[in-house]
Formats: C-alpha cells, sequence, structure tokens
C-alpha cells in the first residue's frame, strides 16, 4: 500500500468538500489501484486528507492523468495557502486499516529515529484492542527520514477521550511518549470517507 497524505490551510471548505466528493463521483473511476481516502477539517481550518493507492506506481499514474491535474488546480485556487504533501511506501495497517464507519479520527504527525519499533508497539494488536476497544483500526505511513503520518479512526470522540483517560501499562507508556515526543495531533470531528 502506498499513502499519500494532503494538508493545507482551507477557508472555503463547503466548495473544498464538493470538490472532493466531485472527485471521487467523476475520476476515481479511472483512477486505477485507487483504494480510498480519509478527510476532513480540523478546529484551525486545515484540510486534511489521507489518500490510499495500491503503490506508488498507481498514484503517480493518477497524478499524471490530464484530468487529475485539471481538478487539483481547482483545489489549489480554493486553498487560503499551498498545499503540503507526503508520500510514503512504508505502510503498517492497524488491525483491517482504517474504516468508513468511524465517527471520529485522529490524524497524528510526527518523527521517529527507529521506525521499526513504532510498527513494533502497533504490531501488539491485542493489548491495544483489550485497552482501547473504541479503536476501529488506522494507518501508520512512514516517510524516508521517519516522519510519519498515523491515523486512527474511533467509534466516537467521547469514547475517543474516555480511552485517553486510561493509565496504560508502564511498558507502553514508555513506548507512547517515544512515539509521540513532539508529535501533532489533528482531530477530525467530522470526518468523511471514500472507498474504491
Amino acid at each position: 500500500m502506498f499513502i499519500q497524505m494532503i494538508q493545507g490551510s482551507c477557508t472555503r471548505q463547503d466548495e473544498a468538500h464538493e470538490l472532493l466528493d466531485e472527485w471521487r463521483r467523476d475520476l476515481a473511476p479511472g483512477a486505477a489501484g485507487w483504494l480510498g481516502g480519509t478527510y476532513g477539517f480540523t478546529d484551525d481550518g486545515q484540510l486534511m486528507g489521507v489518500v490510499r493507492f495500491e503503490s506508488r506506481e498507481a498514484a503517480m499514474a493518477n497524478s499524471a492523468r490530464p484530468e487529475q491535474g485539471a481538478w487539483a488546480e481547482r483545489l489549489t485556487a480554493l486553498m487560503d495557502g499551498p498545499l503540503e504533501f507526503h508520500d510514503c511506501d512504508d505502510v503498517t495497517l492497524l488491525f483491517d486499516g482504517g474504516s468508513d464507519e468511524a465517527g471520529f479520527v485522529q490524524i497524528i504527525r510526527g518523527r521517529v529515529d527507529d521506525p521499526s519499533r513504532l510498527k513494533a508497539m502497533l504490531a501488539d494488536t491485542t493489548t491495544l484492542h483489550e485497552m482501547r476497544p473504541e479503536i476501529l483500526g488506522g494507518t501508520l505511513a512512514i516517510e524516508a527520514d521517519g516522519r510519519f503520518i498515523e491515523t486512527v479512526a474511533f467509534t466516537s470522540e467521547d469514547a475517543a477521550r474516555q480511552g485517553e483517560r486510561m493509565e496504560p501499562p508502564a511498558e507502553v507508556r514508555r513506548e507512547l511518549e517515544y512515539a509521540m515526543k513532539g508529535a501533532s495531533f489533528y482531530d477530525l470531528h467530522h470526518p468523511w470517507f471514500d472507498s474504491a
């Protein structure tokens, strides 16, 4: 799997949402290898999009389509500034990946010097599911320099906040502190989803 994350400031949110819906309706059928996406706006007006493809090659082929380029120009015109892009070949699924049934999504951006340590923490799904049953799934996308984008789907924001208040075991807390040191959290209170 390949993940591309886009992020940018956007005050024309209704128009941006409509344009993303238009992509799903009109352009997704011709996007070979497109798997889906998770989208939303943060409280401070950041558009966040985490888009999944079967491979980097599929994502680049989509980007090269003339109709994709024209659509991207329209999206850029709606933004308050430049869009930021992050391309990640190193993707780990949490449980079965994200969930289109999520009522709340949190995107975490950070950086680690040992990505294998972060992936090992997510691999212990039994402990995680026992501790945090409100987590439906997620993805961990890591760039070559150790920057990561973790997308976590929750049943609801209330359940996620309750789960955050639980004290994890000492070894889990130690790994969380390592992974989340200096990380930024982006809350999508009203996420929406597209799937192939």
